[in-house]
């Protein structure tokens, strides 16, 4: 009883934390950040969308770099396509009514330009030593806007670091596999492994999360080149998977699709005024939880997918940002869009039960019951999905606190102990508690983009006018080239 308390004020602890990091003042300075890049930048993501798409799969021909504009951005999807795209839209739909998903797309419509702007950063800032090229936020704070703001890069550093082998990297992604794995293989909890307390472990959580350290450990020793090209081959096929049987759903509930989009909406501004809505939501709850999980998903903010970014080959700082800035929309636009749908179509949040957070099994409701076939089947499909989009996320995210910890120590033995850290982080991940792991990945996710946000908000008039002088040339050039034609 008495470690009960403790664990639970232990939660209580961390929870109000939370409610501080991503307090009004957090949403207010994001929102801020896209809105003034996105009238800066002349709205980039709306008028510039379809050459980014285009740039996407078109790889620069001349260019330094590690990797492959394609191979930078698929790293960067690695890590943001992963359980914040099927568990974190169900648990901010959950907790903050479904009014949150509208929230998450106000939040990533901006996000787009903030990742424009984090992509061109990076490739103005970033440093090559020797082939091998190291950039980010912590570059274009310190080189950007000067060497004395060197103390707010280290400070990114840490918080990167600590959000990837703590948050974000490690535990959040194995324990939503885990969850997975238990809940398809054993869910009803008959073949325990062993016990912590109240809390007893299956074989099915146990075998799964050794075999995914293992891999984790295989492919994080061989580094960014390895990284990319398992991303590369992994997350499309995926990506591509999920999106089409989440489609399935979708266009078998078609006719119930418009009374969806007035619930979200109803409830983005009034959440109590939607039937089934959870007790106790606000505004600001669906304001938190729809923006919070959306930047948990597509990062945009916290400067982390600049840090993949600035490997790649390539001499076009715009062009760059218009690839980065995909990420935005394929992780948030399209996929959260879908889970949130699924999840709303098919009335899986309303079977939500209070006090349980398990965002993986809403989700897993709505598969089960929404496609047209045998739920063991769908439960099975979500599983593998699940499972690949947060294996590629921990292999994303050892790349990104890996080059933080090289920013912050300068060596490259610390590094390797911080791979070992991470990889036991990855072990340990499957055994802790849910609310407790959201809450922690969360915070530091917050903690990240406060260093960042500055930088941005410092350099937004730098990416605003090199952008629009950018764009303003190629328009002459195309005139210049239709009078001589």
């Amino acid at each position: 009883m008495e470690i009960n308390c403790i664990s639970m004020s232990v939660n209580d602890i961390i929870s109000k934390i939370d409610d501080v990091v991503w307090g009004w003042g957090l949403i207010i300075l994001i929102l801020a950040a896209g809105i003034i890049l996105t009238v800066r930048t002349g709205f980039v993501q709306v008028f510039h969308l379809g050459k980014a798409l285009k740039f996407m799969v078109k790889n620069e021909e001349e260019g330094e770099g590690e990797v492959t504009s394609f191979g930078a951005l698929c790293t960067a999807l690695s890590a943001t396509i992963g359980t914040g795209n099927i568990v974190g839209v169900a648990t901010a739909i959950c907790l903050g009514g479904r009014g949150a998903l509208f929230w998450m797309l106000v939040a990533a419509f901006f996000g787009m330009a903030t990742k424009y702007a984090e992509g061109f950063l990076a490739i103005k800032y970033r440093e090559n030593k020797d082939g091998h090229f190291l950039g980010g936020p912590f570059y274009y704070i310190e080189k950007g806007m000067g060497p004395r703001w060197k103390w707010l890069a280290k400070l990114f550093a840490l918080f990167g670091a600590l959000a990837g082998v703590l948050g974000i990297g490690t535990i959040t992604q194995i324990n939503g596999i885990a969850s997975a794995v238990n809940g398809f293989f054993d869910p009803n909890a008959q073949h325990i492994a062993f016990s912590i307390g109240e809390n007893s472990y299956t074989w099915a959580t146990v075998v799964g999360g050794a075999v995914v350290t293992a891999f984790t450990a295989l492919v994080v020793i061989g580094g960014i080149k390895r990284i990319s090209k398992v991303s590369e081959i992994v997350v499309p096929f995926m990506a591509i998977t999920y999106i089409v049987f989440v489609l399935i759903i979708v266009f078998t509930h078609i006719t119930q699709i418009p009374a969806a989009v007035v619930s979200v909406v109803k409830g983005a501004f009034n959440p109590s005024a939607v039937a089934g809505a959870v007790t106790g939501v606000t505004l600001k709850i669906a304001m938190q939880k729809g923006i919070g999980r959306g930047i948990f998903s597509n990062e945009a903010g916290l400067g982390s997918a600049p840090i993949a970014a600035a490997a790649a080959k390539t001499k076009d700082t715009v062009r760059q940002g218009l690839v980065t800035m995909t990420g935005t929309f394929i992780d948030t636009i399209v996929i959260c869009t879908l889970t949130g749908l699924s999840i709303i179509l098919t009335n899986s949040d309303l079977k939500y039960v209070e006090g349980s957070v398990e965002g993986v099994n809403i989700t897993s409701l709505a598969w089960e019951s929404g496609l047209p076939w045998n739920p063991k089947i769908s439960s099975f499909i979500l599983m593998l999905c699940l499972t690949f989009f947060a294996f590629t996320t921990i292999l994303g995210w050892d790349y990104y606190s890996e080059k933080c910890m090289e920013y912050l120590t300068g060596s490259q033995k610390a590094v390797k102990i911080f791979k070992v850290i991470y990889i036991i982080a990855v072990f340990v991940g499957p055994y802790l508690t849910v609310s407790a792991v959201w809450n922690i990945a969360d915070i530091f996710n917050g903690l990240m983009a406060f260093p960042n946000l500055i930088a941005l908000f410092a350099l937004s008039s730098i990416v605003g006018k090199e952008t629009k002088k950018y764009f303003a040339e190629k328009n002459h050039d195309l005139k210049e080239l239709s009078k001589t034609k």
